[in-house]
């Protein structure tokens, strides 16, 4: 009879264990599809704020998943950190705080995921912005760090307007680069990075607007205003004409809009 109970008992225990670990599966699986649907709600309103010029509400949304494992939303917190940090109102020492955030930010989402081609994206740009604060050679230092990254974003996504853009920003910048610029360059480098305004007008303006401009030919205002910088390196006044007045008129929805 004790023998009898005990086996009950264990059989009782058993199965309410059983039940325990079945119903813990269940409430995991809800979790899990809530969790999901969660990140899925965040990205959206996220991109309904970036859409909306919400700089300060869309940072607000997104600081609060900085601890996230989603690269989706990293590189969101990323960018989000970086346009508030553009704002002429964020002070001088927030404005070096956030490049940092963002740039960790940035670095995570690539951690999460490598093939992520937005996170590649910011990565460059955060790294690029760090380099106003740390010096002309560490900004000089990381530039093929960051022309790399801007490279592998456009071999996972070619139809990225605004990577193709970035790699004719990094063209643009090494053709003007003064000539005490190109001597750190050359202790720095076993080959420098060198580029010219023919090189820039072939990332920006072929590539870009072979492809892309019947789809969307204003899609950044400051892409127009480096095509008609560009032509009048080449001395084609015609053309830098042509595209200066397109950034004029461009409507002016950002501050940096209004800059341009």
């Amino acid at each position: 009879q004790v023998l009898r109970k005990g086996l009950q008992r264990g059989a009782a225990l058993s199965t309410g264990s059983f039940l325990v670990y079945e119903a813990h599966k269940l409430i995991s699986g809800f979790a899990e599809v809530h969790a999901s649907f969660k990140v899925e709600e965040v990205i959206e309103q996220a991109d309904y704020l970036y859409g909306s010029g919400e700089t300060e509400k869309l940072y607000r949304l997104l600081v609060q998943h900085k601890n996230s494992d989603d690269a989706e939303l990293l590189w969101r917190l990323a960018r989000a950190s970086r346009d508030l940090a553009q704002l002429s109102s964020t002070s001088a020492e927030e404005k070096r705080q956030l490049a940092y955030e963002a740039l960790e930010c940035a670095k995570k989402a690539l951690e999460k995921n490598e093939s992520n081609f937005a996170a590649h994206k910011w990565y460059g740009i955060c790294l690029s912005d760090v380099g106003d604060f740390e010096g002309i050679k560490t900004k000089i230092g990381n530039a093929i760090v960051i022309k790399e990254h801007f490279q592998r974003a456009v071999e996972l996504n070619p139809k990225d307007a605004t990577t193709i853009h970035l790699i004719g920003i990094w063209c643009y910048s090494f053709a003007e680069m003064p000539w005490y610029q190109r001597k750190i360059a050359a202790t720095l480098f076993a080959t420098p990075p060198t580029s010219t305004f023919q090189e820039y007008a072939a990332c920006s303006h072929l590539k870009l607007f072979s492809c892309l401009y019947t789809a969307d030919p204003n899609f950044y205002s400051k892409n127009l205003l480096y095509l008609g910088k560009t032509y009048l390196k080449l001395n084609n006044k015609k053309m830098a004409l042509l595209w200066l007045s397109k950034a004029k008129e461009y409507p002016a929805h950002t501050e940096e809009d209004k800059q341009v």
